[in-house]
Formats: structure tokens, sequence, C-alpha cells
């Protein structure tokens, strides 16, 4: 028997993909998430007792969260129902509810529902399915790919276990691509497959924690290549880069997954790392992340995290922002790196957005100010009368343009909202500050 004969059994399992066909079994077969699946760990004593409560599973795509939920199905002794939330509506949910209540009513049998993507149904079918987790009905296990912070009703949220599925270790990937070559039921183990560390390395490292992925490419790369004149399958580095040639970043623009990079970015940038503000900048350009996005978040960082230790820093952030519109990707990603890096390795100060949330906490919980009446308005008629102006001193006729005056309120007088830094332009600023100070105690 050779590969191709082995292709064309007729046994329907030996039709679907490697990936498919590789799904674990059994508890035992299941590979990584150790700290929730790991021996002793809650979610596997709740499946080996078959003692389940509603859960969402949330994780990045091919790390197991629909292979833990068909474990569940093989170990429970409930009835067990799977629905997609891509294709299924209410009527699906009120169809398998119905059956689910008189299954508990006639046979004394619980149901367990297996919904994957469960961030693709809206409010109103998350709150139809709501009542039938709350009295049992069934046991609600939700599978999905988005925070569910953001995409699961609160409500639902709280009557469920959060379980986190991280991205599988190149260890796991690699022990999870050694099974499907040695697998002589469901894998490649009858064929005399050779995969050098080389290839087998670059899989591990572009499938990026995702087994699906590093499945599919061992499948593509096994059936494509042909026999060599000893019946050996090598597969080689060449072989599997074009099996494999480039990832979907897990990358949703409304998710976690956005905000978190997002963060990474701006804190790499505030914390003068131009290396790592590089990396979370192409991440985000790879992903086809707007660029006006990314262009806002730089506009506010320079203002926020630089300020006056460099003015520039905003108006080279504004000048990309225009350049990147202007000629739009692939060219734009120029620009907002320029701009990164100009941020990145600008001084940092914090003290235009604490000086500005200084003054709107004073404004908030302080009593309102009185304009003094030497700072009122002084050009409508009858202004005079009222003493609107009176005693102004002009600036401008006086040494170096400055006159000592006291300007907030009387409550808030000597109170300080900026407070500069002693880096970058700011340092000039703090001195000017200083010298007036020096003035103002002399009664200059």
């Amino acid at each position: 028997m050779d590969l191709f004969t082995y292709r064309d059994e007729s046994s329907d399992s030996l039709k679907r993909p490697l990936a498919n066909r590789m799904r674990p079994r059994k508890i035992h077969e299941f590979i990584g998430q150790e700290h929730i699946a790991g021996e002793g760990k809650l979610l596997r004593r709740a499946i080996e007792a078959d003692q389940l409560t509603p859960m969402i599973f949330f994780g990045p795509p091919g790390t197991g969260k629909t292979t833990l939920a068909r474990i569940i199905a093989n170990s429970t002794s409930a009835w067990f129902e799977q629905l997609n939330a891509v294709t299924s509506g209410v009527a699906d949910l009120k169809t398998v509810m119905g059956a689910a209540k008189e299954r508990l009513l006639l046979e004394d049998k619980k149901t367990v529902l297996f919904i994957d993507e469960i961030h693709r149904f809206n409010k109103n079918q998350q709150d139809a399915l709501l009542p039938y987790v709350e009295d049992g009905t069934v046991i609600l296990i939700g599978a999905t790919t988005e925070s569910p912070m953001f995409e699961i009703n609160p409500a639902l949220l709280s009557r469920s276990r959060l379980f986190r599925f991280e991205p599988l270790t190149a260890v796991h990937i690699s022990m999870i691509i050694d099974q499907a070559l040695s697998d002589q039921e469901r894998g490649y183990g009858k064929y005399r497959v050779k995969m050098d560390n080389e290839a087998k390395e670059h899989i591990v490292s572009v499938a990026n924690g995702d087994a699906r992925t590093a499945l599919n490419a061992v499948e593509l790369a096994v059936l494509t290549t042909k026999p060599d004149k000893n019946g050996d399958l090598i597969i080689s580095l060449e072989i599997a880069e074009e099996s494999i040639q480039q990832r979907v970043l897990q990358y949703d623009k409304k998710g976690d997954n956005h905000y978190d990079t997002v963060s990474a970015f701006i804190k790499s940038i505030r914390g003068s790392d131009p290396d790592a503000a590089l990396y979370w900048l192409a991440k985000m350009i790879y992903a086809g992340e707007d660029p006006r996005f990314i262009s806002r978040r730089l506009m506010v960082h320079a203002a926020e995290d630089i300020g006056l230790a460099d003015p520039n820093a905003l108006l080279i952030a504004q000048a990309a922002s225009y350049a990147a519109d202007f000629i739009g990707m692939p060219e734009a990603r120029i620009p907002l790196a320029e701009a990164t890096l100009y941020l990145a390795t600008a001084p940092k100060s914090n003290k235009v957005i604490v000086g500005i949330d200084k003054a709107l906490d004073a404004v908030k919980k302080e009593k309102t100010g009185l304009v003094p009446l030497h700072l009122r308005d002084a050009h409508y008629k009858g202004a005079k009368d009222l003493n609107h102006g009176t005693d102004y001193k002009y600036p401008h006729q006086f040494e170096d343009g400055y006159v000592p005056q006291e300007y907030l309120p009387k409550h808030l007088q000597g109170k300080t909202f900026y407070e500069p830094t002693e880096r970058g332009y700011e340092k000039n600023i703090k001195r000017r500050l200083d010298y007036f100070d020096e003035r103002k105690k002399n009664g200059d």
C-alpha cells in the first residue's frame, strides 16, 4: 500500500483533514493547557468525575477549545449537543432547549450544550440562552477567540467559570507533529515520512502556538511530496516553507488582542525602547490595523508622555498622520515608523497630562472661583465703572515681558498645577519658571 492508495481508501475518517483526524479522544491524549487540564487541575477533575458546570473556553485558534469540548462529549454521561453561533439562531436554541427540558423531565438526563464561537451570538441570542443556563436545563460550554469581558453578556458570564487557553508552546506543537507522523490509525505512521529538523522547526515557529496551522502544513507537505527511490517521503526545509508560507495573526480589531497590542506599543514608546515599539507597530501593520488609529495613538502619546520635554514630538506625530493618510499603505509604514522611533527616543515627561488633570480636579472639587477684577474684560461699555480691568499690569511694559501679579481665583492662589521636569526642553521651562518665582518672592 502506498500513500496514494491510503488517501483513496473508502473510510470516511481517512478523508477528513489531518487536523480533524488527530483530535485527542480522551483527556489523557490532550496536549497542552496544563494549567487548566493537567493532572489534578480543576477542569480535568470535573471532566473525569463528570461533574460539569457552565464554563467559557477562551483563547487563540488552534489551542484546543473545541477539542476539549469533544473530549467532554466522549466522557460525560449527559446528552451532548453542539451548535455553532455563526449558523444558529434563536429558533435553533429553542429547539435544543425544548428537547433538553423534555430529556431532563422524562429521563432525568442532563444536557451539555457546546456553542462554538459563542461571541458571535448577539445580545438577544445570549439573553434567550440565559434562563436555561440559570435553571440547569443545559450545562453550557462556550468557546470563543475573543475576550469574554467584551463579547459575553455579564449575566451569562457571571454564571460561568472562565478557562483561558494559552497558545501552545513549541514543545507542544513539536509533540503534536510527532504524534501525527507516528500514528498509524489516524496519521501517517504507515508511511516512511522523514521530516528534517529544520523543516519541523520552521513549521513549529510559524504555527505560532496554533496546532491546526501546524497540522495543516504537515498534511500539505506530506500529500505533495513524492517518495524518493527508497520509498521515503523527505520533508525538507524548502517544502516546509512552501507548506506554511505565512501565518494569519490572531488580531481582532475589537477584541482584547487589539487592545493588548496597542497597550504594548504605547508602553514600549513610553519606556524608550525603539526596537519593541517597532515590533508592536509591525504587528499592527501586518494584521491590517487602520493607520489612522495608529496615528491617533501616536499623537496622544506625544502629548501625554513627552509633552514639553520635546514640543516637536507632537508635530512629528501630526506630520506622520498626514503623510500616512495621504500616501496610504504600504508606504505609510515608513512615516509611522519614523514617528514611532522619534517618540520612543525622545525625552519623556507626563507633566502636561498631570497638570491638566490637576486643574480639572480643582475645577470639579473646589468651590467655583470668581475671576479677579483686574483680569475681567474691560472692553465693553460700563466695564470700567465696575472696576473690571482696573490695576491690570500689561507684561510687555515690564522688564523681560514679565510682572508678578495674581491670575488664579483668590482661594487657589499659590496652587501649582504644572511642574516641569529636568528632562529635555522642560529643563529650560523650569529655569524660566524658577526665575519668575524668584521675582515674585522679591516683589519685583
